[in-house]
């Protein structure tokens, strides 16, 4: 376990102690920990969400257009 010295303004102060309620945690380090997680699974992990790899794996299934080189893919785009 990793132990840290933060400061807190008084309104992240508040919003720790109102998620300590909500979810009936003993102390702020368990809200702290709670946050984090959340926002971890929500932000920092999309790889990992099924939401995303459905999303992926439709982007996958898509037929693409062929084209050797740059100036090929330019005369299809440009019509």
């Amino acid at each position: 376990m990793v132990q840290n010295v933060i400061d807190l303004g008084e309104r992240e102060d508040r919003i720790l102690n109102i998620v300590k309620a909500k979810f009936g945690l003993k102390t702020k380090s368990e809200a702290i920990a709670l946050v984090t997680n959340r926002y971890g699974e929500s932000f920092l992990e999309p790889a990992l969400r099924p939401e995303y790899l459905d999303k992926l794996n439709k982007i996958r299934k898509e037929k693409g257009i062929p084209f050797k080189n740059i100036n090929e893919l330019r005369k299809i785009i440009e019509g």
